[in-house]
């Protein structure tokens, strides 16, 4: 009875050895050796060399000094990543575009970008369009007492033109160079 187990428990060890140990190790190999930094989540660090975030997550930021990034339907945690699945003819997502829209200061005249009061496919969108980041130059420019120029020519230094679509910031990106051009003193 043995003899007609042996060959098929053969196969099953040299299987789980080749899939679950022999690929999984080449491949991590692979991906350390050619793509390092993106093999280890495309971390952001700071000067002192903290990490900061990464540039293929959105995080929160706290106050009207920096720039915000798209809502996140999970609160910007990874675990509980995804979209809203809200249909555009729910009326739930209306209401909830309405109701980012007003907490913008959105009108008729300055309507808000859309990726400002829509959530992305996951939740966790690093970027936002020129035009999103350039909708609340003006606020952070208030708040840092920065002309509102320096912003949009830090927005154009930060831009990114990807293959396909639009020109895109990274808002942690954005946000790491303000921290590191502190407000100017009012003394000065």
């Amino acid at each position: 009875m043995f003899m007609h187990f042996r060959p098929a428990l053969a196969a099953l060890i040299l299987m789980t050895l080749i899939t679950g140990v022999a690929y999984p190790l080449s491949v991590t190999a692979v991906a350390q050796l050619a793509f390092a930094d993106q093999a280890n989540g495309s971390l952001v660090r700071d000067a002192a060399g903290q990490v900061r975030g990464s540039n293929l997550l959105a995080q929160p930021f706290a106050g009207s000094e920096w720039f915000q990034p798209r809502p996140s339907a999970g609160d910007y945690a990874t675990v509980a990543s995804g979209a809203s699945n809200l249909a555009p003819s729910n009326p739930e997502l209306a209401e909830k575009v309405r109701e980012f829209a007003s907490q913008w200061g959105g009108t008729a005249e300055r309507p808000v970008p859309i990726e400002l009061v829509t959530t992305s496919g996951s939740g966790l969108d690093p970027h936002l369009s020129v035009d999103a980041a350039r909708f609340q130059a003006a606020r952070v420019a208030a708040a840092r007492g920065v002309p509102q120029e320096r912003l949009n020519d830090l927005i154009d230094a930060l831009k990114v033109t990807p293959l396909v679509g639009p020109a895109v910031v990274n808002v942690l990106a954005l946000n790491l160079a303000l921290a590191d051009n502190p407000r100017p003193d009012p003394d000065e």
